[in-house]
């Protein structure tokens, strides 16, 4: 059996967390008090192993999984899943005895539409908050979308723009490589991205192609979101920046509520300036 190795994270993803854990135990308290709703699913859809180690420090902290199966009050269920099977036995480790967690060893973009997001249908009185929390540009555009017009699941994603930028968004664009173009276009839904990644100027010799910055790149993903997904609130992301003070990634908030909005809005405004 290949031997299991907590990842080691940096100052922001203890941020990340902090919203996570926050917004979370705010949708389970308003859920659990509403007469309707028969079921809340707790979705995680790069879960990870439960914990990590944070660089600066050498210190353990809680991963997303272990943070939501503690959340009082509990979700209905927890669904979480990882491609690596060392993180997801240790996941099953962590919810032993629990009949109200289902851990998953795959891709994410085949289980949610497969197996999950159909246990959250709207007409069913079922809802769930899902985390889209990966280290490279995913999920493909059909789970974010799925989960838009499905209007019973609210996501959190980050948008890796470090990996993009590193990658996909170069100074010449004929140079990049057809398989990072394509890995982009499965991330944003189509290759509309190209025209929003560049920005045409008038040069000496004509028209020139210049990189647009990050703002006007996560700004169109925000509309891609509520335009074509169908989420009606989107706010403002978050920038998650590493200790240079360079934005490794952007974390949005989609939904169809607006309590969830004002609230998830509130959160993300608080730790923008930490």
């Amino acid at each position: 059996m290949p031997e299991f190795k907590v990842d080691e994270v940096g100052n922001w993803t203890e941020i990340k967390l902090r919203v996570i854990r926050e917004y979370s135990e705010a949708y389970a308290r308003i859920l659990a008090r509403q007469e309707k709703i028969q079921h809340y699913a707790y979705i995680d859809g790069f879960a990870g192993a439960g914990t990590h180690i944070l660089r600066e420090t050498g210190q353990e902290i809680e991963g997303s999984p272990s943070i939501a199966l503690k959340s009082q009050p509990p979700f209905s269920h927890y669904h979480f899943i990882d491609m690596d099977g060392t993180r997801t036995d240790r996941l099953r480790e962590i919810a032993s005895g629990r009949s109200d967690v289902s851990i998953y060893t795959g891709d994410c973009n085949s289980v949610l539409i497969d197996k999950v997001f159909p246990k959250c249908r709207y007409d069913d009185y079922r809802r769930a908050l899902c985390l889209l929390d990966p280290y490279d540009l995913n999920p493909n555009w059909e789970v974010v979308r799925t989960a838009g017009k499905m209007r019973s699941i609210e996501i959190f994603l980050n948008f890796m723009i470090m990996d993009a930028n590193m990658n996909v968004l170069w100074k010449y664009p004929e140079k990049v490589p057809e398989s990072q173009r394509s890995r982009m276009s499965l991330f944003w839904g189509d290759d509309s991205w190209r025209e929003v990644g560049y920005i045409k100027q008038p040069g000496l010799f004509g028209e020139i192609e210049e990189k647009a910055g990050n703002i006007t790149i996560v700004e169109a993903y925000r509309r891609r979101l509520q335009e074509i997904a169908g989420f009606k609130f989107v706010p403002k992301p978050l920038p998650m920046k590493n200790s240079k003070g360079s934005v490794i990634y952007y974390l949005y908030f989609a939904s169809n509520n607006r309590t969830g909005y004002e609230i998830a809005d509130h959160v993300l405004k608080k730790y923008k300036t930490r």
